[in-house]
């Protein structure tokens, strides 16, 4: 090979090196935007979703938040009882779901599913373990995912955990609005459900009770090798914004749970699990 040629193919190997360079610097970018085409499709969105998680070892929320011993809420489960659970704990699929209230896709990913949620949990089908992270707060600065999640963890020990995590996402404000930072904010929507304010409610969110139990639920999402929120796993597996082929979407989510629950009963009814009240 002539001098000329090896020079062609050192330059074409070093273009090619450069574009792949490139190339995984872009899906590196890519890793912080977690958007699922189908759920904007059913929302009939044309405009780009946000940013979701975008760099998530940036949570640098301080104060109340990390001080004291974690104090989970009532009837949290799993690892060092860092869920909440939505649904009979019979039900023969577990949805595990990691997202914070500020995250944007989230609250589209919630409100885009919620009819589908209650569906296959009152069916006995499904039950849904939610884990709580506060990466907004990180990276965009504020407290409102703290907070947020706080509120949600005293609404838990009232028994009214799910209708309130509803009610925070069908009134989430826009991400870089810190509205959930303040607590006033917090307890004016949870007079949307019936029942909740009560003076061990107020003090719970003003007191910052669930703080550091918040604490330590972003700090395993942080160190659980999670790309962003939310992150979705059916028994396990990953189904958000796509499982193998099939994008995620409420048809398909009911088939997927349907398919890993041939031949299995199901449990009891959300109505009968105390913390879907």
């Amino acid at each position: 090979m002539s001098e000329k040629n090896r020079e062609a193919t050192r330059s074409a190997r070093e273009r090619l090196r450069r574009e792949r360079e490139t190339h995984k610097a872009r899906e590196k970018r890519k890793r912080g935007l977690i958007v699922a085409a189908t759920v904007v499709g059913v929302l009939g969105a044309t405009a780009a979703v946000g940013v979701v998680a975008a760099n998530i070892g940036k949570d640098k929320t301080t104060g109340a938040a990390g001080a004291g011993p974690a104090v989970a809420p009532s009837g949290a489960r799993g690892k060092d009882d860092l869920a909440i659970q939505v649904g009979s704990a019979k039900a023969p699929s577990t949805l595990t779901v990691w997202e914070d209230f500020r995250c944007p896709i989230c609250g589209q990913f919630e409100n885009v599913f919620r009819s589908t949620f209650h569906d296959l949990e009152s069916s006995g089908q499904l039950k849904i373990e939610y884990h709580l992270a506060t990466i907004i707060d990180g990276n965009m600065g504020g407290t409102g995912s703290v907070r947020a999640a706080n509120a949600a963890a005293c609404a838990q020990d009232a028994g009214k955990f799910a209708k309130y995590h509803d009610t925070l996402y069908s009134n989430q404000p826009p991400e870089t609005d810190d509205a959930f930072g303040k607590n006033s904010r917090l307890l004016d929507l949870a007079a949307k459900v019936p029942g909740l304010r009560t003076p061990a409610f107020d003090s719970c969110v003003k007191d910052g009770k669930h703080d550091s139990w918040v604490r330590a639920s972003a700090d395993a999402f942080r160190t659980g090798g999670f790309a962003g929120t939310p992150t979705v796993l059916l028994n396990g597996t990953p189904v958000f914004p796509k499982k193998g082929n099939e994008n995620i979407s409420p048809a398909n989510l009911k088939k997927w749970v349907a398919e890993a629950n041939k031949g299995k009963k199901p449990g009891a009814s959300e109505a009968a699990s105390p913390s879907a009240s």
